[in-house]
């Protein structure tokens, strides 16, 4: 039985590939799972292919403005903030994110220095999750790195807030294949996973219930939390060791 809406919410799939469009990604084939479920539900939803734009690297808002001749990230930064949820999705190689996905938190990085009108830091109030897909281990550490990071920059962490897939070690199909080694696999390769569609589903419901309730509630109260608030002197009830 629904008890909720989610019809003002939205979210934005970042595809961390290192696969330029119009190459098949894995990682898309395990984002249309939970795409899915939030169009369902009438969220609105982006995907955006961070490789497919011209983002330079660097940890300041605009690299135009350190020696870049193009950075594309400032407009894409303004189609993620627009977003209530943000779902940071790569594949693995050598147990780790991809480059790309690590260029992604590196330019999120760069923003987080500024605030919201509350005075808080800008993404206070924003709901991040992740979506992992390989064919080795390191679901569970590429999650970890991804989850620690939009953390500690400001977006809140739901419960179960990462869902991935990894097939058997070593050169072999991925999620969503349907052919391997001219091999037909049905159905496709991992969508028959109930481990997969179960963390899947429980991430993508956790990431709206939260994003849903910080939006009625317009995210956090600035009570002890606000940066501005700081630097003018207030201290709420901290206490500096040193005088005690």
């Amino acid at each position: 039985m629904k008890t909720k809406s989610f019809n003002n919410l939205k979210a934005v799939f970042v595809n961390c590939t290192l696969k330029k469009s119009p190459k098949k990604s894995h990682t898309d084939n395990l984002f249309q799972v939970s795409k899915s479920i939030m169009e369902k539900e009438n969220v609105t939803v982006e995907e955006i292919r961070l490789i497919d734009h011209e983002v330079a690297t660097g940890v300041q808002p605009d690299m135009k403005e350190h020696g870049w001749e193009k950075d594309e990230w400032p407009e894409l930064f303004e189609k993620i903030f627009s977003a209530d949820i943000l779902i940071v999705g790569t594949p693995i190689w050598l147990g780790e994110k991809s480059s790309i996905a690590q260029k992604l938190i590196e330019r999120l990085y760069a923003m987080s220095g500024m605030t919201n009108d509350k005075g808080q830091y800008l993404f206070y109030g924003k709901v991040g999750g992740t979506i992992i897909t390989g064919n080795e281990d390191g679901v569970k550490h590429c999650a970890m790195g991804i989850l620690y990071a939009l953390q500690h920059i400001g977006y809140s962490i739901p419960p179960q807030a990462d869902a991935g897939w990894i097939g058997e070690v070593g050169p072999g199909p991925s999620y969503g294949d349907t052919e391997w080694k001219g091999k037909k696999l049905s159905p496709p390769l991992g969508t028959d996973s109930d481990f997969t569609n179960r963390n899947t589903t429980f991430m993508t419901y956790n990431l709206l219930h939260l994003a849903a309730t910080l939006k009625k509630q317009d995210g956090y109260p600035s009570y002890g939390n606000s940066r501005e608030e700081w630097d003018d002197g207030t201290r709420w009830e901290f206490e500096n060791p040193e005088y005690r």
